[in-house]
């Protein structure tokens, strides 16, 4: 198992003249961590991660490995692999002559280089493919090539720019599960860049969700999506409700509030602000044909439309808030989907969330 490495950053910033594509980020990868930079096109994370690989000169700010500063360190000096959306392969080499590439440039004797290709190769599982050409290989081989590439020199930390971006629904589903388990097997710190929700959710130990060049919220995978700082969290990671509303009173657990004419309740401390936004994702709303008399929340509402998605069904329904999306799994749903039938919903205190930002 390699040794891991911890990496920090200290108020980073890249500037490309009055545009600050990267603004004040400062943040540490624990060793051996899983960490996702997450965020829209054009939020910053792939110069961040260029900034981490040496690409990217920062404009201001320190960037650190076990304490180490290693900001203007050429790429070449920091031993750090790198995995590219678009492999990179050489097309007139060989599987095990790309792999073995980052030995040769480094001047490691043939036996060793031989050695470090095979076990690199039965790592990612092609160490039958190891004559082929690139052209040869599917794109999820190709991947696994520039997997082993840039394992095989044993690096500090590895990079990886949406790597599985290129590939279709159900490789790219696989190959999550398959660079999820190698990142156990191989213990090195992995920092990986992606704009799929889903991608980061399922794989990282902790994801840092970046916009307009900052770090909005960083944290666990469940911790981010249960507890969202920001309607703009809560809305690009997933799918939410949001209900604008009145707090009042606090009491026991919890606090009072008003939407839409009527009263619900809140779980957690009441906000000193008196207008709040309450974001409730569709999958924590229960749909039924019977007013559920013993819900603490719960509002009427019309079925506008849905549709089968397989393993669930997606409601749009009208309500005093508003519509509504509502997400209930097939196989226990407890309403037969028609448009223009009158349902109610109904959801715990402590199954939404109060947000900071009400735009």
């Amino acid at each position: 198992m390699a040794v891991a490495h911890t990496l920090s950053l200290h108020n980073i910033s890249k500037y490309y003249g009055k545009l600050a594509a990267v603004d004040d980020v400062s943040m540490t990868i624990e060793r051996g961590q899983f960490l996702t930079l997450l965020g829209p096109s054009g939020s910053g994370k792939t110069t961040v991660l260029m900034s981490i690989a040496g690409f990217v000169e920062p404009s201001a700010g320190e960037i650190r490995v076990d304490g180490r500063p290693i900001t203007h360190l050429p790429p070449e000096k920091r031993n750090f692999g790198m995995v590219f959306q678009g492999y990179a392969l050489f097309p007139h080499l060989t599987v095990a002559d790309n792999v073995a590439f980052p030995l040769t440039v480094r001047g490691r004797p043939a036996a060793e280089k031989a050695e470090k290709v095979k076990a690199a190769l039965d790592l990612v599982q092609l160490g039958t493919l190891a004559d082929r050409l690139p052209r040869q290989l599917s794109g999820g081989q190709q991947q696994r090539v520039a997997l082993a590439r840039a394992l095989v020199f044993e690096p500090d930390i590895l990079l990886l720019d949406e790597p599985l971006s290129a590939l279709d629904k159900k490789l790219r589903a696989g190959l999550q599960w398959e660079l999820r388990a190698l990142h156990r097997r191989v213990g090195t710190t992995f920092i990986y860049v992606t704009h799929d929700q889903e991608e980061a959710l399922s794989m990282s130990d902790e994801i840092a969700i970046i916009r307009n060049g900052k770090i909005v919220q960083k944290g666990k995978p469940r911790e981010l999506y249960d507890r969202p700082v920001s309607h703009f969290i809560a809305d690009f990671l997933g799918e939410s409700n949001f209900l604008a509303a009145e707090a009042g009173e606090a009491s026991g657990d919890g606090f009072a509030y008003r939407a839409g004419g009527s009263s619900f309740r809140q779980a957690g401390a009441r906000p000193a602000e008196a207008r709040v936004l309450v974001a409730l994702r569709p999958a924590k709303i229960r749909i039924s044909t019977a007013e559920p008399t013993d819900a603490v929340n719960r509002i009427a509402g019309t079925i506008k439309s849905w549709s089968y998605r397989g393993n669930e069904f997606h409601f749009l329904v009208g309500t005093a808030l508003g519509d509504m999306n509502v997400s209930q799994p097939t196989w226990r749903a407890r309403v037969e989907p028609e448009e223009g039938l009158g349902v109610w919903l109904a959801w715990d205190p402590d199954a939404s969330v109060v947000q900071r930002e009400l735009v």
